[in-house]
């Protein structure tokens, strides 16, 4: 079981993958959406906001904490490894071990970043 700094660690790995990225591609698959991801057996949320610019830090959401717009669920072994292999997402998700709540034209935006 991973801890919740390296979990922040991979998330923030994912996000900076973003400013790498072509501009113009960006502002075509990027349009601002707040993500979450909840670390399962750790109990812990993550959360930040994508747009045509990059992400924003990766925050720990607490109690209180408005919902995302598009929400992953997965235990830490698993966010360690989509961020290790960002092409394992699908694999992830087709099998049960990453769940994926949010608007589908979303998702499938999302889905041409990883």
């Amino acid at each position: 079981m991973a801890t919740a700094d390296e979990c922040r660690g991979a998330l923030e790995t994912l996000t900076a993958r973003l400013a790498s990225m072509d501009p113009g591609k960006r502002k075509t698959y990027l349009a601002d959406r707040t993500l979450s991801c909840h670390v399962s057996d750790l109990g812990v949320t993550f959360a930040t906001k994508l747009g045509p610019d990059g992400a924003e830090p990766i925050l720990e959401a607490h109690d209180g904490f408005p919902s995302a717009q598009v929400r992953f669920t997965a235990k830490s072994d698993d966010v360690l490894a989509i961020a290790a292999d960002p092409g394992s997402f699908m694999r992830a998700w087709m099998t049960g071990r990453l769940k994926v709540e949010g608007n589908m034209f979303d998702l499938l935006r999302l889905r041409k970043l990883i």
